[in-house]
Formats: structure tokens, C-alpha cells, sequence
């Protein structure tokens, strides 16, 4: 496959008049209470909507794994299953579900994975540790019933924005505790924040930020971990950008370069193939945050990129396995 992603011009002009409307849209901050409420009422009547992927069915579980319970939606392919896809939602820690990701994750599943998406409890009804004990535990879930369940070993993992942070912190930590890990096949991580100490392109996010409060952004992380100074912040178990990145599966690592995440991804990308040596950066010009949600060809473009480099990985897995019996 391609290890670039390349972008018409008329493609990037549709997404520049995009961008040019989202300058008069408010800016994402973390909402009242109130608020969270209201959104997540919005975002939970998106489980009724469909996705518009044919064969492609979804379900709901409420599990209880080592100590954590939390609910997964699933996304089954109408053939057969290849591998297991689990996938951790954006939304700042403070909103979101499952189901807003089910447009993406339905063609993930129509490539012929089983996606586990996992609705985790967001702030403020856990505390951030809380948070990233319990998708840490619902990876470990999937890995442990990957078989029993969807009839595969492998696996990927990935996650938008916060849940690209909650999908690295999980992958660390099953590096850590599974023998089983390289049945990781690959990462795929959407503009995560990996520093909660505040690279310095959140440090600079001027006002005019799309989509995300630029300004907003550094006090925002640091009340993540209120009782906690900068530099404790940066313990690996919070902000993966400074952990022990060794032994870990090839990563797909994107975000757009008006993001003001876009230090996060670079650092995490030259960070991860430093230790690693399988990370691959993919920067989209004259992208915000979360720009491949857009109705735009850019968007997905992108998002068939992704899935692309899943299947390559896939067959990759495949050739291994052959070459081994």
C-alpha cells in the first residue's frame, strides 16, 4: 500500500470552505453538567440512526471483567470475521458514546473485522485513573474472549482524540501484563492528546482554533489531574508520550496541521519509532481537529486510508502465520 496520503487540490479547497464556515461554529470546551447531559441525549438518539453499511449489524453488552464493569457496542461484518478492532471514542473524557463512532467503525466492520467499541464512564462520574483502569480492563477483555466470541486472535486498537489517549494508555498497559501481546497487529491513533503536561502547540492554540477552545486547552488537560504538578503529569501512566514506547505493534498516527494536538502526534510519532521502529505519521494540510468526522472527500479519503492500512496489515498477519505452520 501507499505509505503517503496525497490530497487533490480541489479536494483541499472543498475542505478549506469548510474550515472557513467552522470559524463562526462555538469552540469544544468541557461542558457543565447540564450540558454533558444534554449532549449526551443528542448523541445517545445516534445508536437509532443507521450507519449505512449493509450486513453490518450492532449490538450492545454490559460486561464486568477484573474488577471494571463498562458497556461495549459491537459491529459484526455480514461474512467472515479476520481479526477484532477495538475502538475508544472521542469527546474530551467528559462526553461521547459508543455509538457516535459507529459511521466509521460500521466500514471498519465491513472490511471484515469485529468492532468493540467501548462506552467508558467519562467525567466527572469517574476519576481519570478510573477512566484509563477501565479501558485498560476492556481491552484485556477483548483479547482474553477474542476467540471464544468473534473465532480470531488478532487484534487492533484505536481511538479519536481522548480515546486515542485512553487507546494508548490500554496498549501500554497490555504490553505490560499479557503474553499474548503480539497479537497487537497495529494502532491506529486520531489527534490524541499524549502530553497532559501541554506540548507547545497546545501552549500556543490561539483563540481562532477550530473546532477546540484554543486558549481553554492548556488549564483543561492540567484539570484532568487537578491535584497533580506538571511534571507529575507526565507520568507514563497518564501521558503515554513519555512511556517506555519498546515492543509495541506498527502505528498509524494522524492529525491535520492546524490542530493544535499536531506536537502530540509528531513527538509520539518520531518517539514510538525511536523504540520501536514501526510508527508511521500521516499529516493532513489545513486540517482541524477531528476532520475526518467531516462531509468532506478529505475526510474520507482518510478514513479509507486507515482502513487500507488495516487490511495490509491483516494480510501481513496472514503471510506470518503461513510461514510459520
Amino acid at each position: 500500500m501507499p505509505d503517503s496520503l496525497d490530497f487533490p487540490v480541489d479536494e483541499l479547497d472543498e475542505a478549506r470552505r469548510l474550515n472557513r464556515q467552522l470559524r463562526w461554529a462555538p469552540r469544544f470546551r468541557a461542558p457543565s453538567r447540564l450540558g454533558k447531559l444534554m449532549i449526551q441525549t443528542m448523541l445517545g438518539a445516534q445508536a437509532l440512526m443507521p450507519h449505512g453499511v449493509p450486513g453490518v449489524t450492532t449490538r450492545t453488552r454490559r460486561i464486568s471483567w477484573k474488577g471494571e464493569s463498562f458497556s461495549i457496542r459491537i459491529l459484526l461484518p455480514i461474512g467472515e470475521v479476520h481479526a477484532v478492532y477495538v475502538d475508544f471514542h472521542g469527546g474530551g473524557w467528559a462526553i461521547g458514546t459508543a455509538a457516535m463512532d459507529d459511521r466509521v467503525n460500521a466500514r471498519i466492520a465491513g472490511a471484515g473485522l469485529a468492532v468493540v467499541s467501548v462506552d467508558y464512564t467519562t467525567l466527572p462520574d469517574i476519576d481519570f485513573p478510573g477512566m484509563i483502569a477501565q479501558c485498560a480492563s476492556a481491552g484485556d477483555w477483548a483479547f482474553e474472549h477474542a476467540q471464544s466470541e468473534f473465532g480470531v486472535s488478532t487484534m487492533f486498537i484505536g481511538g479519536e482524540s481522548a480515546g486515542a489517549h485512553l487507546a494508548a494508555c490500554a496498549l501500554m498497559r497490555l504490553r505490560d501484563t499479557r503474553s499474548d501481546f503480539t497479537r497487537l497487529r497495529g494502532a491506529v491513533l486520531f489527534y490524541g492528546p499524549y502530553d497532559l503536561s501541554c506540548t507547545l502547540s497546545v501552549r500556543a492554540a490561539p483563540p481562532d482554533t477550530l473546532v477546540l477552545d484554543g486558549p481553554a486547552m492548556t488549564s483543561g488537560l492540567a484539570n484532568l489531574l487537578p491535584d497533580r504538578t506538571e511534571e507529575q503529569r507526565r507520568d507514563p501512566a497518564f501521558s503515554p508520550l513519555y512511556a517506555n514506547l519498546s515492543g509495541l505493534p506498527p502505528a498509524l498516527l494522524l492529525c491535520g496541521t492546524i490542530d493544535p494536538l499536531i506536537d502530540d502526534s509528531r513527538l509520539m510519532a518520531e518517539r514510538w519509532i525511536a523504540a520501536s521502529g514501526n510508527a508511521h505519521l500521516i499529516v493532513v494540510p489545513d486540517a482541524p481537529h477531528a476532520f475526518n468526522r467531516f462531509p468532506t472527500r478529505v475526510a474520507s479519503r482518510t478514513n479509507a486510508f486507515v482502513r487500507t492500512w488495516i487490511s495490509a496489515r491483516l494480510a501481513s498477519a496472514a503471510t506470518t502465520a503461513q510461514a510459520a505452520e
